[in-house]
């Protein structure tokens, strides 16, 4: 075979059945990403022949003779970009960038016609990010990139230092690198929902040609741990083994088989005979609390730290301020309703996997697609009772995450492997792994009841709320107390009881999501609120503005005050003029003749970082040359803190954001890092660079001051230099100064994430409907956001619009079904409906003018918040339109025109024509 990619021959004969994609990434092709295994993404898009084709589809074997290229073959020979590289660097079209080279191939290879039609120009490409605004910009050509200047790098649209590596195909995700030696780990999972092993016979496997072993539950440690990462361990239940005898849910992993090829660890697997012994299971989390149910961990409560095991409850909050019964007397209306929230998958484009090695130090170097690198080593660490000098953990460019990453979920099962076998190993989960093996989205029952006046004043509100966290217990009562916590702090009422339960089934494990409970429990406190105002004869907006907490006020649940959150600034009743602004505005729209139109808003408010504190670390030196070195522990994947962490620096520093080199998400790069999780790259993370980068400045100004004997208040940092009265000393002059007298110029910076505060968000659509088939129409999308300072609003516009989108799919058709037996239905993209570029409105996004007393430099987070108004939102302008209240999600075409069938008509709703 001879086949020619990107210019260079390469004649090595695939091997039989190969695809192209894996042929060309064995060749140091790393631009060809893996997103799906199925052609469902997009993400392995070549040209052959100049022609685009899907490469995990595409036999290797019909590439010979053929010329291929990749996105790092798009670039000029010269090294100029590609006008379609170009295009996507000055629009930052793209967050995480994993499915940016799937993209880039399939714009360069669109004609004019295709061009004019991007929802079927795009139909092969998956996005999660970006909600994909960003996208479209890029093709149409629109640059929103500003050129850096010294100093002025804070609420700048400066571009992420990642990004010519993103267009070129050149920036690193996890197995982005060539480890000699390699070997390849595939796992066996369970068949059954609930069972215990009772023998395991290994040896067939053994004899597969490339097999180096096969590893069991004789062979892990007996110790328990959750999967969880938070920075206090003893907030996750220790439930969980490398590998367990006995099996919870249907894909758990049963044996690890490690060998020379994928091929031949697959074959190992199907070659092990395990026999079961089949338990009862319970799949509904209402069932499991029942007397009698199957028990899911027969475990010590104490010991591991489950609420009460034999009810299979894993946590639970009980709390009452005040007398809801007394409350619910005095109102002159109540509501009451259940409301359902599904599994969601996180579906980021790279999936979950790790390589580990011993370095040539005998270290051990764990790399993976983590969220968190800090609190996974000392995990391994306390796991394998290994010391912490002797292990890094490392996290590359991260494919996405979601919160889908906040969990150790491949490295102790890899590093068992290279403890034992001293060679290098890869786990890599297939897109099917990822739902069957990996974590979803917690599924919710929430039963809401609330009282007001008839002026609209709240008297009482009341919720039970039920979570299923699948077969394990990994940040299950994390989520459930979380999940009443905002939703009911950001309304006064005198009255408030919650009963939360987060529960154990045998399905597969729920974990951190986008929002961490709240989008759940928000959608039914917003659509209750809603409903309640409807009873009153109120405008909906205008109850909850009436009842939202204001500046100043403590922020109570049912638990009582979080006495460390704080409204450090309050932008929500600007969030709120926008949407009224939006209803006048809009109030005209058109829409098809005979569909009905409504509107609807919601209200959100989540605090920036968990409770008990999230530390950072950071250090910022100056080099040699004169430029600068930033070492953050912080993950980079999409959410952009590696652009912000430049810009507080540079403008601390009074440089340009280009002198300044990222180093991070490295275990040997700073102290310690909590983790890129709960909203805190930048309020946390962000806080530690700003104090690191003050503090470099003033020892660049001091020292200068006493070397050149002049005031320190005649000093000033600028680009390159410090100015003087006598003139202007280079940075690089001033580094060999220092070096000369044993002087090191660098600053730490800390902070544990306490103080918290919070942000808030608002969601406003207008909808049109058809009555005949269901069909939904989104006429706008707005958004407003209280993010305090926006530290860049071309990056923040981009986490608003990504969290709209993928909240739009959670609320539309998104759906990881269960059938009867406990297994996962929908384990690939064509199966999982993901919202596609045809799908996702342009929303329009406002930036509320606030300034956060807490945050760093008066920066709030806006990863999380911008998804959870949204399904609330959407709910109540669908209940407008209709006249119907839709209580679960996801609400499909399907479901809309079988409940307004149902109902034989509508209470009311609007219907116009086009105008």
């Amino acid at each position: 075979m001879r086949v020619e990619v990107n210019g260079r021959s390469h004649e090595e004969a695939p091997r039989p059945g190969q695809c192209l994609r894996t042929y060309l990434r064995e060749r140091g092709w790393f631009g060809v990403k893996k997103g799906c295994d199925a052609g469902d993404c997009g993400a392995c898009t070549v040209h052959v022949d100049d022609e685009p084709v899907h490469s995990c589809l595409y036999p290797a074997f019909r590439a010979d003779g053929r010329t291929v290229t990749t996105v790092e073959g798009l670039a000029g020979e010269d090294g100029e970009l590609h006008p379609v590289q170009r295009k996507f660097l000055d629009a930052q079209g793209f967050q995480c960038g994993f499915c940016t080279a799937g993209y880039l191939m399939t714009t360069a290879a669109l004609d004019e016609g295709q061009l004019a039609d991007l929802p079927r120009a795009f139909k092969g490409n998956l996005c999660r990010c970006t909600g994909y605004r960003a996208i479209e910009d890029a093709v149409r050509g629109r640059c929103h990139v500003e050129a850096p200047e010294a100093g002025e790098s804070v609420g700048r649209n400066l571009p992420a230092p990642a990004g010519p590596q993103v267009v070129t195909g050149t920036a690193r995700y996890t197995f982005d690198i060539d480890v000699p030696g390699l070997l390849h780990m595939k796992l066996l999972r369970s068949p059954h929902a609930h069972a215990r092993i009772v023998a395991v016979d290994t040896s067939a496997a053994l004899r597969v040609p490339g097999v180096h072993a096969v590893f069991t539950h004789h062979d892990a440690p007996g110790r328990h741990f959750s999967t969880a990462r938070h920075e206090h361990p003893e907030e996750d239940p220790d439930d969980t083994r490398v590998l367990d005898d006995t099996v919870r849910h249907i894909g758990q992993r049963v044996a690890a088989v490690v060998a020379d090829s994928e091929a031949a660890a697959e074959e190992g697997c199907r070659r092990i005979e395990v026999t079961y012994q089949v338990l009862p299971a319970v799949l509904d989390p209402e069932e499991a609390m029942r007397p009698g149910a199957p028990v899911v961990h027969d475990k010590d409560a104490a010991t591991a730290r489950i609420a009460r095991p034999h009810d299979n409850v894993v946590g639970e909050a009980h709390g009452e301020i005040g007398d809801v019964e007394a409350g619910f007397a005095e109102a002159d209306a109540v509501y009451e309703d259940t409301y359902r929230t599904q599994r969601v998958q996180h579906a980021s484009l790279e999936t979950h996997g790790a390589v580990a090695w011993f370095d040539e130090d005998d270290r051990l170097v764990v790399r993976s697609s983590t969220q968190t690198p800090f609190l996974t080593r000392r995990a391994l660490c306390a796991l394998y009772d290994l010391p912490h000098d002797r292990v890094r953990v490392v996290a590359g460019r991260v494919g996405g995450g979601f919160g889908g990453k906040q969990e150790m979920l491949v490295e102790d099962i890899v590093v068992l492997a290279v403890l034992r076998l001293r060679r290098p190993v890869k786990l890599e989960y297939t897109r099917a792994e990822q739902f069957y093996g990996a974590t979803t989205r917690h599924p919710f029952t929430i039963r809401v009841k609330a009282g007001a006046r008839r002026d609209g004043t709240l008297t009482a509100l009341q919720l039970r709320v039920v979570s299923n966290t699948g077969a394990y217990g990994n940040h299950g009562p994390a989520v459930m107390f979380h999940s009443v916590g905002e939703s009911m702090a950001v309304y006064r009422s005198p009255h408030k009881k919650v009963d939360a339960y987060a529960v154990y089934t045998h399905t597969v494990p729920a974990g951190a999501f986008r929002g961490y409970g709240l989008g759940q429990v928000m959608f039914a406190v917003e659509s209750a609120l809603d409903e309640l105002a409807r009873k009153l004869g109120l405008d909906p907006l205008d109850l909850k503005a009436k009842n939202v907490i204001g500046p100043g006020e403590p922020m109570i649940t049912a638990g009582g005050e979080e006495e460390d959150l704080h409204i450090a600034s309050y932008g929500l009743d600007q969030c709120v003029g926008i949407v009224r602004r939006a209803q006048e505005r809009y109030s005209d729209e058109p829409a098809p003749e005979g569909w009905l139109v409504g509107q609807g808003a919601a209200l959100a408010m989540i605090a920036t970082g968990p409770p008990g504190g999230h530390i950072a670390d950071a250090k910022a030196a100056l080099r040699p040359d004169g430029t600068f070195d930033l070492a953050v522990g912080t993950a980079e994947f999409g959410n952009g803190t590696t652009t912000v962490h430049r810009q507080i620096a540079a403008g601390e520093l009074h440089t340009t954001v280009d002198r300044i080199t990222v180093r991070q998400s490295d275990t040997d790069v700073v102290k310690h890092d909590t983790g890129a999780f709960a909203s805190t790259g930048v309020v946390v993370a962000g806080k530690a660079t700003l104090r690191a980068s003050r503090g470099l400045a003033d020892m660049l100004l001091d020292f200068t001051a006493a070397h050149l004997r002049v005031a320190r208040a005649d000093c000033r940092l600028t680009e390159e230099a410090v100015l003087h009265p006598g003139g202007r000393l280079p940075l690089k002059e001033l580094y060999a100064a220092a070096r000369a007298v044993g002087v090191e110029f660098s600053a730490d910076g800390h902070f544990g994430g306490t103080p918290r505060s919070v942000a808030f968000n608002a969601q406003w659509f207008l909808l049109a409907v058809d009555p005949g088939t269901g069909e939904i129409r989104i006429l706008r999308s707005v958004h407003a956001a209280d993010a305090g300072k926006v530290m860049n609003p071309m990056q923040c516009r981009g986490q608003v619009e990504g969290g709209v989108a993928q909240a739009l799919g959670a609320t539309l058709f998104e759906n990881v079904r269960i059938d009867e037996r406990g297994e996962v239905e929908t384990a690939a993209f064509r199966r999982y409906r993901l919202p596609q570029y045809a799908d996702i409105p342009r929303t329009e996004v406002h930036f509320m003018e606030t300034a956060d007393a807490i945050g760093p430099l008066g920066a709030k987070s806006m990863s999380e918040s911008p998804f959870n108004p949204v399904a609330p939102a959407f709910a109540n302008a669908l209940r407008d339109a209709t006249g119907v209240r839709f209580t679960e999600l996801p609400l499909t075409r399907d479901r809309v025109w079988l409940a307004l069938h149902e109902a034989g008509g509508t209470d009311q709703p609007r219907s116009r024509g086009s105008s």
